[in-house]
């Protein structure tokens, strides 16, 4: 399996790192160097990817954790909640509900989310800016399905107007130190000791045109896109979405089956083939990551990939993948 994986890595000029999963039995595969001015390898333990929207999931399922915790409280609220209840300053906020936020069919149809503004934000300036950001432009009517940053920087600032504590205190208390993570941060926490790749194309050579998410990038994106992880680290996270350690069964079939979803995405991740395969990709704007996975939904078989050179766009990344899919399990995933 590992010279294969890696052949085919090679055959696409892509590099990364990836964990491949067969039978219920994760594996990591890397290939190619994640900084190549430090010949710093993929699959480094020093070295912890961007997930971009691959973490989308984990801030929902944080919402649905204290949908729960308080369901039986003065303060209950459900997907069917409007979120003026937080944000009574943004445009139709009165006509929007959670679950809109969390599927993007809020109408929210805000702009530049991923242009670095070369600015350092706490998390509550992010969310104000996202707020301003929106107010800017007339929203849609809620429903429509238009995929957007703001949706889940929003859900951030919920996220702490629920619980009284930060996002990035929730996430460490409710994700990282509940899954025992040891490669797992908000960008800001990355350690010392840890660095994140550097980002690649390839243009008749590999490790051309150099780009890396800066600290103010990622800053603008809290809940959206500034989760830092390794393949292994975000296995675990999948598994823990469905196996009580995050969510149960229930729990999970609940976010990825809200009733304001416009098509197959529900909760952070799309399902296929009667809900049996989950997914989602992701890359931020300004880099040349390649961030994916595709899984069996009981998560016995599948691919995380997060590449740090690409030679293509989504669907040629995305192809790359399917060709690894196909051979850990056949006639099972889809190209898409």
């Amino acid at each position: 399996m590992r010279s294969y994986i890696r052949n085919v890595l090679a055959q696409n000029n892509s590099r990364g790192s990836t964990v491949i999963i067969k039978n219920g039995k994760p594996q990591q595969i890397s290939y190619g160097w994640a900084w190549y001015g430090k010949r710093i390898g993929n699959g480094n333990d020093s070295v912890v990817y961007p997930t971009a929207s691959l973490q989308k999931v984990v801030t929902a399922a944080m919402v649905v954790q204290l949908m729960n915790e308080k369901w039986h409280t003065s303060e209950r609220f459900s997907q069917n909640t409007k979120i003026s209840r937080w944000y009574p300053e943004l445009k139709n906020a009165n006509n929007i509900t959670l679950g809109q936020l969390i599927n993007h069919t809020s109408g929210i149809n805000a702009v530049n989310t991923e242009t670095d503004r070369r600015i350092n934000y706490s998390e509550d300036d992010a969310v104000k800016w996202a707020i301003d950001n929106a107010n800017a432009i007339d929203p849609s009517t809620p429903g429509t399905y238009f995929y957007n940053n703001t949706n889940y920087i929003l859900l951030a600032g919920i996220i702490k107007k629920i619980s009284g504590q930060s996002y990035e205190t929730n996430f460490n208390n409710r994700i990282v130190n509940k899954l025992g993570l040891a490669n797992t941060y908000l960008y800001q926490n990355i350690p010392s000791w840890k660095t994140d790749p550097i980002s690649y194309t390839w243009n008749i050579k590999n490790y051309q045109d150099p780009e890396y998410i800066t600290k103010t990038q990622a800053s603008q994106l809290v809940g959206a896109a500034n989760m830092f992880t390794t393949p292994m680290d975000y296995y675990k996270i999948q598994v823990g979405l469905s196996n009580g350690a995050i969510l149960n069964k229930s729990d999970f079939h609940y976010l990825t089956h809200l009733k304001s979803r416009a098509n197959n995405y529900s909760g952070g991740i799309y399902l296929d083939n009667n809900d049996t395969i989950k997914s989602a990709y992701g890359n931020l704007g300004g880099t040349h990551f390649g961030i994916w996975f595709q899984m069996t939904t009981d998560n016995r078989n599948g691919l995380i990939m997060f590449l740090n050179q690409t030679a293509g766009d989504e669907n040629a990344q995305k192809q790359v993948g399917y060709q690894i899919l196909n051979h850990i399990k056949p006639y099972t995933f889809i190209a898409g």
